[in-house]
This record gives C-alpha cells, sequence and structure tokens, in this order.
C-alpha cells in the first residue's frame, strides 16, 4: 500500500460531549444462543455515534432500582456521594435509530460477568444508563477495500461497518468464534467475504501459541490493489500479536491499521487502542 497520505484518507478524530443519559428497554431480541439485542429508548434527542466502533458506558442497575448516573464537570465523572457507583462497562452502540429514538446494544451472553447476566434476563420496562460515546475515530469510507478482524466481542462494530460501507467497498471479515453456534447472520452483498474460524480449545498446547485468529490472518492474502484499511479488535494479546503480523511482518503502514483491546484475559473493563 502507498504510504503517502492524502486528507482523503486520513482517519479523524471527533470529540463529543460528555453525557450520562437513563434509557429504558423497548425490545430484547435473541440473535443466537449467546448474544442478545437490547433496545432502547429514552433520553436520545442529542444521542452521537459517528464510527463503528465507538463505544459507550453502560451503568447497570443495581437490582431493580435505577441505574446511578454520573455527573461530567472540569474534573471528570462526579457520582452521587451517598449511593454506590455503578458497575460499569464498554459496548459499541450497533445501531441508532433517531427518527424512532431507538439505540441497539449487542450483548455477548458470558457465563460470567455483570453485563452479560443483565441483558440475560433483561426485559421491556426495565432501566440502564449509559454514558458517552466520548469520541469517534472515523475511519473514512473512501479506502477501496476494508479488512475486519475480531472475536464475538467485535461481532457488533463488525456488523455496523459493513452495513454503512457502500456497496462498491470490497469487504474482509475474519471473525473468530467459540462454536459454530455463536455465528449470527451478517449483511450480504457481492463484495463481502466473511471467513469464519472455529477457536482452538482453552487447553490446547501448540508450540507457537498462535491462535485460530491469528493463524488465519497470516494466512489471508491480502488484496494487492487499491489502498485498504485494516481493523482488529478482541482479547488484548491476540489482537496484539496480530497487529505487530501485520505491521512488522506485511509491512502494514501503521496510519492504516486501527487495533483495539476489547477485553483482557483474567481482567475485566478493559478497553485499549492498541499502538506503540
Amino acid at each position: 500500500m502507498d504510504p503517502t497520505f492524502t486528507d482523503r484518507y486520513a482517519v479523524q478524530r471527533i470529540r463529543h460531549t460528555l453525557k450520562a443519559r437513563l434509557l429504558q428497554v423497548r425490545r430484547v431480541t435473541a440473535l443466537g444462543p449467546h448474544m442478545v439485542r437490547v433496545t432502547l429508548t429514552g433520553d436520545l434527542q442529542d444521542f452521537v455515534s459517528a464510527s463503528f466502533d465507538d463505544h459507550v458506558k453502560v451503568l447497570l442497575p443495581e437490582g431493580e432500582a435505577l441505574p446511578v448516573l454520573p455527573t461530567f464537570g472540569p474534573d471528570g465523572p462526579s457520582f452521587p456521594a451517598d449511593q454506590p457507583r455503578p458497575v460499569a462497562r464498554d459496548y459499541t452502540p450497533r445501531q441508532f435509530r433517531a427518527d424512532a429514538q431507538e439505540l441497539d446494544i449487542d450483548f455477548v451472553l458470558h457465563d460470567h460477568g455483570p453485563a452479560g447476566a443483565w441483558a440475560a434476563q433483561a426485559r421491556p420496562g426495565q432501566h440502564l444508563g449509559i454514558a458517552g460515546p466520548r469520541g469517534s475515530m472515523v475511519v473514512p469510507m473512501d479506502f477501496d477495500w476494508h479488512i475486519l478482524i475480531g472475536d464475538e466481542t467485535a461481532l457488533p462494530a463488525i456488523a455496523r461497518r459493513i452495513e454503512e460501507l457502500p456497496s462498491d467497498k470490497r469487504v474482509i471479515a475474519l471473525i473468530e468464534t467459540q462454536t459454530q453456534q455463536d455465528r449470527i447472520d451478517l449483511p450480504v452483498r457481492d463484495n463481502v467475504t466473511v471467513q469464519w474460524v472455529d477457536a482452538l480449545p482453552e487447553n490446547d498446547k501448540r508450540e507457537s501459541h498462535v491462535t485460530a485468529l491469528e493463524q488465519a490472518v497470516r494466512e489471508l492474502a491480502l488484496p494487492s490493489e487499491g489502498e485498504g484499511f485494516i481493523w482488529a479488535a478482541g482479547e488484548s494479546a491476540v489482537i496484539r500479536a496480530i497487529r505487530h503480523h501485520l505491521v512488522n511482518e506485511r509491512g502494514i503502514v501503521k496510519t492504516r491499521i486501527r487495533a483495539s483491546s476489547y477485553w483482557r484475559r483474567g481482567c475485566v473493563g478493559k478497553h485499549e487502542v492498541l499502538d506503540d
């Protein structure tokens, strides 16, 4: 790829006014045995999500009580002193429909974790708090091809990106799932290729320590023509290894790849952009 950049291919950073919102569940839709879509409504009049990989802080309620919301000032968020601070997790705004004032958030139903546990029992009428997005990193749609890499936690962002890209743009998606039942329906068109990857068993002891997703990336033939962008998100160590391979072994220019840690094995609530 040509390392010379023009404004046409520059990733744009947009800042948003940070606000906490009290929302109510309107619908709950099962997308598969381990993923559910929660459709929320409420205080969404000025909600903005400018990029497919934005994230909001989901502020979980305690039991049937309303979620505790912060206010935002020069020193950041401030929570009421007489109430416990809510558990918060990062989630992708899957789709916002301004006309209907509805926001979809897709949840992976883990066997553990407070957000997945909440989503597993969510029903219309319940309340949820969100804050953000704080900002957006807008990857131009002008690229000729887009490669999207991730695990189940990246599925909402990948699906949203495929939907939003123009139909003449080539898309290659590599997605690792724990089981074939974790695969969901994605937008289908002539220029979209989806490769599903089966995760290795937890007790796999192969000497190379290369995960199934990284191996799939290593075997992927990159498009030889046109300008492209690569996006990757998932478990921190896996995505870090994939980024290292693409930059240091494939020669991908660092400004043409965006890699994010959506979670880290052994940690909770870990979300960060991976760079040098």
